[in-house]
């Protein structure tokens, strides 16, 4: 039986893992969590609602670089 909190289905049919992906693209928390919901996209909850998790969190990140490219000039 697969373990819900290392290795849930809905991430291990992917290789490698998210998470692992995360990790090793060393990506903050915005931009990992719009990988992780693009990779579980139809899989665990409604297709279009993982969608829009992951562009929340791209729109998130994309408003967090341009307050940070604004503050370097």
């Amino acid at each position: 039986m697969a373990d819900p909190v290392e290795d849930p289905p809905h991430y291990t049919r992917l290789n490698p893992q998210p998470r692992k992906v995360i990790l090793a693209w060393d990506l903050n928390y915005c931009l990992g969590n719009a990988v992780k919901y693009i990779a579980r996209a139809g899989y665990k909850e409604d297709y279009v609602q993982d969608l829009d998790k992951a562009i929340n969190y791209l729109q998130e990140e994309k408003k967090r670089y341009a307050k940070q490219e604004c503050s370097d000039e």
